[in-house]
């Protein structure tokens, strides 16, 4: 058993070494110049108005995926709640089903990841 370890050992440390030289060869490579795609006539400042348009539109999107996510976690948490009240309906004084401790874990969970969403990306 010993011997498998050392043979592992001794694999990996070839493999690292093996890896060495590419890898100091990558970080010697002289950096490339960037490449500039799209129109050279523009300006810094049209290329800033471009960047900032594009952000923008970035954002809203994700604004609306984030609205999109809360609405459906809303509606799930909804779905739990009425299903957690139906668990504590059926639950006597003497007895509160395991059932009923996960599914408001679940909501729990779930509401709080609903109040992230709401504040935002911050």
């Amino acid at each position: 058993m010993r011997s498998l370890i050392h043979i592992a050992i001794l694999c990996f440390a070839v493999l690292i070494l093996m890896a060495a030289p590419t890898h100091a060869a990558w970080q010697t490579r002289p950096p490339q110049a960037p490449q500039h795609t799209g129109d050279l006539t523009q300006s810094p400042a049209n290329e800033d108005e471009a960047r900032a348009r594009i952000m923008h539109d970035m954002e809203k999107k994700a604004a609306k995926e984030r609205i999109a996510a809360l609405r459906t976690d809303t509606e799930k948490l909804l779905k739990l709640s009425v299903e957690l009240k139906a668990y504590v309906d059926k639950s006597d004084e003497n007895v509160l089903s395991l059932d009923v401790i996960k599914k408001a874990e679940e909501i729990e969970k779930l509401a709080k990841s609903v109040k992230d969403k709401m504040k935002g990306p911050n």
